[in-house]
């Protein structure tokens, strides 16, 4: 038998480097480079919540300049201390958007609808991008049931429409929160907003919805407002800003939407107020109380702006939390 030590591992290494080495002086064909993809392959992941199939669905991400203000109460040079302790980039952010879809066996409803399509051909695909992967996931908008809006900005409704203005979920009723349709439908709340939002954001908002009121329900806070969905009261993102309980039997998710944006900033530091925010310190009290709920009861968290899947825990850290994500698994 012979002893394997340190002087016969080299004399083998050696063996084998020329043997390797033989083949490559011989002149070989050349071949053409293979062309680089340039593109991720189809973004959806599923996984189970009692008998509910949960499909996240991403509508993409934009990447962007570090605002000056992304943080409006913490110096700039604050947050890109924060992106970097995350091993994120710090002149840039970069912000996910992921609508689920809930297969309930009766039902499928859809939470929150992404950018849409002009958003969709403004980023050259990178943002918009859930009508393709929802038909990648086997999924038929027209087999959408039931749309439910979290809040009414852009990146959660503008999906209500194609890109010729027709219905992107045809059958779908759409439910929205009271609070947000008083809100975005009212004169006298775009007039005290910045001239930014009354010159896009309203007018955007409203042209959505134009033509759609027999098939919008406004719901309420504390509410079953269909089997299984139970509404969270989360203000401050926006003054009707909702989350959700999706629940099948004993098991059960939070469905947060912005209850906090890119974790590694403001779910980390949860008194930070993301330049988004309608209201920043009532939004700074929800972050405080949702997160003390959700880790005390060790629940599964999806979020919107959470890295895709979008999907993971939260755990105390001193006055602060930290995010760990679920682990990728091969099956449903």
């Amino acid at each position: 038998m012979n002893k394997l030590t340190r002087r016969t591992m080299l004399a083998g290494a050696t063996a084998l480097t020329a043997a390797a080495l033989a083949p490559a002086m011989m002149p070989m064909p050349a071949r053409a480079a293979a062309p680089m993809a340039g593109k991720q392959a189809a973004g959806f992941y599923r996984y189970k919540v009692g008998d509910f199939e949960i499909n996240v669905v991403t509508d993409g991400a934009a990447t962007f300049p570090l605002p000056d203000q992304f943080v409006q109460n913490h110096p700039k040079a604050e947050a890109q201390k924060a992106l970097a302790a995350a091993f994120q980039p710090t002149e840039t952010v970069t912000v996910p958007f992921t609508p689920i879809v809930v297969n309930t066996g009766p039902k499928f409803v859809l939470i929150d609808t992404g950018y849409g399509p002009e958003m969709h051909a403004k980023t050259k695909g990178r943002v918009g991008q859930l009508p393709a992967n929802l038909a990648a996931a086997g999924i038929d908008p027209k087999s959408i049931d039931t749309v439910i809006i979290s809040h009414m900005h852009q990146d959660h409704v503008f999906g209500l429409r194609t890109a010729d203005g027709g219905l992107a979920f045809p059958n779908a009723e759409i439910l929205v929160p009271a609070l947000d349709w008083a809100y975005w439908m009212s004169d006298a709340e775009m007039n005290k907003l910045p001239e930014g939002y009354t010159k896009s954001v309203y007018p955007g908002i409203r042209k959505t919805f134009t033509g759609l009121e027999n098939k919008v329900t406004k719901y309420e806070w504390g509410k079953e407002i269909i089997p299984g969905f139970t509404t969270i009261a989360t203000p401050g993102h926006t003054p009707g800003h909702t989350s959700f309980v999706v629940a099948s039997g004993s098991a059960k998710i939070f469905v947060q939407s912005d209850v906090t944006n890119i974790p590694h900033l403001f779910l980390r530091n949860p008194t930070w107020q993301v330049m988004y925010d309608v209201d920043p310190l009532k939004a700074a009290e929800t972050r405080k109380k949702f997160y003390d709920m959700a880790s005390a009861e060790k629940a599964l968290i999806q979020g919107f702006h959470f890295p895709f899947p979008s999907a993971g825990y939260v755990e105390k850290d001193g006055n602060n939390y930290r995010l760990i994500p679920i682990t990728w698994n091969p099956v449903i």
